[in-house]
């Protein structure tokens, strides 16, 4: 079966960098197919691995297929309890624990701090900064890729002699769906 492409924003070199940021802010339509993000997420990280000489273990594979399960970020024990079903017996934490600091490493999920939680990279094949837009009312996350927020904090950063080690922003709010239907009054978190 052919797949459809993705309805929601994925990076095109073509179109310039601060057109592109642009491109990125949209959230995903709550109804669109959201198989495809995840079969495209999955297919690359098998070739990424390929690429790399790096193994997608089966457990690999099952945790990153979890994490693209939405555009909402999933945490660790959630994980854990999916894949618990998934099997019908235990699994232990440090099975899913190895497995996220795996994907993290190569790129494949972002960790948001303020959520203790995991969001599926949609551009895994080169290091970047990230910035998240988090919608409090849908739960959404959405990885902004904008070089000039990028820029800024490193210039700020540099005058300042800070040495990043990370470079993760987070901006909590709502999205223009939620803020219709909320107003300018997100719920409380």
């Amino acid at each position: 079966m052919a797949r459809r492409a993705p309805t929601h924003p994925v990076p095109n070199p073509a179109i310039p960098r601060k057109s592109r940021a642009a491109e990125a802010t949209r959230f995903p339509d709550p109804h669109h197919d959201h198989d495809v993000c995840a079969a495209t997420a999955l297919d690359a990280a098998q070739t990424l691995c390929l690429s790399r000489h790096e193994r997608l273990t089966p457990i690999r594979r099952q945790v990153l297929a979890i994490v693209w399960r939405g555009h909402q970020p999933v945490g660790a024990y959630a994980i854990l309890d999916e894949m618990r079903r998934a099997a019908g017996k235990n699994v232990a934490p440090p099975t899913v624990y190895r497995a996220l600091e795996f994907l993290q490493l190569q790129g494949f999920v972002h960790r948001i701090e303020s959520l203790n939680a995991y969001m599926g990279c949609r551009d895994p094949g080169k290091p970047h900064s990230v910035q998240f837009m988090i919608c409090r009312a849908c739960k959404t996350a959405v990885e902004l890729h904008d070089d000039r927020i990028a820029d800024a904090l490193l210039a700020a950063t540099s005058d300042a002699g800070f040495t990043v080690q990370e470079r993760v922003v987070e901006i909590s709010g709502l999205c223009a769906r939620c803020a219709r239907l909320h107003g300018a009054s997100p719920p409380p978190a």
